[in-house]
């Protein structure tokens, strides 16, 4: 399976190739976004060097021809340029994409630095063509593998991508591509075969069951012969048989597990219990609805007896056909199965059997912080449960950014994502979106994910995440915990809406204590109150780098713990004021015409 497009040109029959007889198709079929980005013209004018890749690599009219965003500012800094394609689940992809500059206003490095995603995943933050090449009218490739799991045999899309990257490091607001290849490789079996024929194209079906076909000449020969004609030099074919090599052994790691579990990594056998089906639906009484303890974005989570009936679990349930939540799963697996912490939800194990996916955890008898601060039955926290609970999760957070090999970010930091087990220990959870940082990077360049009244400004702004990222979201933890409701609520009146900023404006008026939950008023001395807010104000400066480190955190919540209880007095606290959203919703324009969000999801927000 082979896709070739010849981006913002026409089709190239295999007579007009370069003596390989490929075909390259025009965009039309798999271009999304038709009424965006312009078509450039056609370059005839300057000649082609190939001084990185050989003249074969594609047609000259491939690099010839190409789409960018534009040039109008406000469509190409809120769109991307994608292009999607139907592909069988399961398989390893080669994505191989052509560029080569030859606009005049385009010559030097930094002129067009552009985003590029692949399924959804950051492919290069800071793609620079002119960088690559060192000049205009110099074609070159760029390949990258991607592995397209997930729990089905229908057909699913794989997309690529493009966006204009943050303005400090691109004069122009603008993406460039000019050809497409996807290579489709051979599984561990040796077969190319996808597991059902897409019943969407086939007219007429069979009154029986088509057969399957498979091949039988190893990892496709076409497509190492393709790799190999496309390649600059032997090291990088060394380099690509060597990645596929590894891909084909993890994921034959163990035979007796399906498909789509080998390709979860070999670790899991290690680290972590693998529960049958049969297990799983003997713990929940088959999936039964009176078990749901809770709901998110992947699916339900329930409630549990494992071991005869003498441990009590929590099960969470992927909703089948959630791309987004099966790749949330898979890190959550990568995380967990590695990472032991007082303060960290533990990871028993998972099912990936019958079509089910789930992971099986420690039970939190307690459930969310969420559930014991609004909206709820369950009686007030008092003061110093409060303290120690906002002490507790700050820890397994501190472990996540000093205490492992990389950096992880959590990127998720909310109530419901802080557990109590039953003597009210917080414990950290929901991994799916965090991301590990290595030693080399200062910071993760990502689309923006997250939940409305928890994310972090300047990583609204510049789509780049540093640990100082889960600090703000604690923040709003912490005002939340403080206030006792949710961190956006459009019911209220506008400047109340977003509780960082409504609580910051009553900090600079001498309010704090009329803002404060009912049920704490007789409990909180007020120099523990200024101390508590004091750290949640310092943890929602704009500036990332200015906000504390969360052993900082962890040492002011533990002096606030020591001071004596009692009520609050009526007096002015006066702190420096933070610039952190002034009471608005991140990029809103109007704020009244959010839906409601007293119950936040987790969201996907593309600028």
């Amino acid at each position: 399976q082979v896709y070739r497009i010849n981006v913002g040109g026409t089709t190239i029959d295999p007579k007009d190739d370069t003596g390989m007889f490929r075909s390259w198709t025009d965009q039309d079929d798999h271009y999304l976004t038709e009424n965006l980005g312009s078509v450039l013209p056609v370059n005839w004018s300057s000649s082609l060097v190939f001084d990185h890749i050989p003249e074969y690599a594609a047609p000259a009219n491939v690099y010839r021809t190409a789409r960018s965003l534009g040039t109008d500012r406000s469509t190409t800094t809120t769109y991307y340029l994608t292009w999607s394609f139907p592909v069988d689940p399961n398989f390893l992809y080669l994505v191989r994409l052509h560029f080569c500059e030859f606009q005049r206003e385009i010559s030097k490095f930094g002129d067009r630095t552009f985003e590029i995603y692949i399924a959804s995943l950051v492919a290069d933050s800071k793609a620079d063509v002119i960088r690559w090449t060192g000049g205009r009218g110099i074609p070159i490739y760029k390949d990258y593998a991607v592995d397209m799991f997930a729990p089905t045999s229908k057909k699913i899309n794989l997309t690529v991508s493009l966006h204009t990257g943050p303005e400090q490091y691109s004069v122009y607001a603008d993406a460039l591509l000019n050809g497409v290849e996807v290579f489709k490789i051979s599984s561990d079996n040796r077969n190319l075969a996808g597991q059902n024929p897409d019943p969407t194209r086939v007219p007429d079906p069979p009154q029986q069951p088509p057969e399957r076909t498979s091949s039988s000449s190893g990892i496709s020969k076409n497509v190492i012969a393709a790799i190999a004609a496309g390649s600059a030099s032997g090291a990088l074919v060394f380099r690509l048989l060597c990645f596929l090599t590894f891909w084909s052994r993890r994921s034959s790691k163990d035979s007796t597990y399906t498909d789509k579990t080998s390709l979860w990594g070999p670790l899991l056998a290690d680290l972590c219990r693998r529960f049958s089906l049969a297990e799983i639906k003997a713990a929940t009484n088959g999936f039964d609805e009176i078990f749901i303890i809770g709901v998110g974005g992947f699916g339900n989570v329930y409630k549990g007896c494992v071991e005869g009936g003498s441990t009590t679990v929590a099960i969470k349930r992927l909703n089948p056909g959630s791309q987004q939540g099966v790749r949330e799963f898979m890190t959550e697996i990568e995380m967990l199965s590695q990472l032991r912490h007082l303060h960290l939800v533990s990871l028993i194990g998972y099912c990936n059997d019958g079509g089910e996916m789930t992971l099986v955890y420690d039970y939190m008898s307690h459930g969310t912080l969420r559930d014991h601060l609004y909206n709820t039955e369950n009686p007030p926290l008092s003061w110093k449960q409060r303290l120690e609970i906002c002490l507790g999760a700050p820890q397994g957070l501190q472990y996540l950014h000093m205490g492992t090999k990389h950096v992880i970010i959590h990127r998720d930091i909310k109530t419901t994502n802080i557990l109590l087990d039953e003597k009210f220990e917080a414990k950290v959870s929901d991994f799916g979106l965090s991301k590990m940082r290595t030693s080399d990077t200062s910071h993760i360049s990502t689309m923006v994910k997250g939940t409305f009244g928890y994310l972090d400004p300047e990583y609204f702004r510049f789509h780049q995440q540093i640990e100082k990222s889960d600090v703000y979201s604690f923040g709003v933890v912490l005002l939340e915990v403080l206030c006792a409701r949710p961190p956006v609520n459009t019911n209220l009146e506008t400047e109340e809406i977003g509780l960082a900023g409504w609580v910051q404006s009553c900090y600079q008026n001498g309010s704090l204590d009329q803002i404060i939950d009912p049920n704490l008023k007789a409990e909180i001395k007020p120099e523990c109150l200024e101390k508590f807010a004091e750290t949640a104000m310092s943890c929602l400066r704009d500036e990332g780098m200015k906000r504390p480190s969360m052993n900082d955190i962890v040492w002011s919540l533990e002096h606030a713990l020591e001071l004596p209880e009692g009520a609050v007095q009526q007096e002015t606290i006066a702190l420096e004021p933070t610039s952190a959203m002034d009471g608005r919703l991140q990029g809103a324009e109007d704020t009244k015409s959010l839906p409601d969000m007293e119950s936040e999801e987790e969201v996907l927000i593309i600028l």
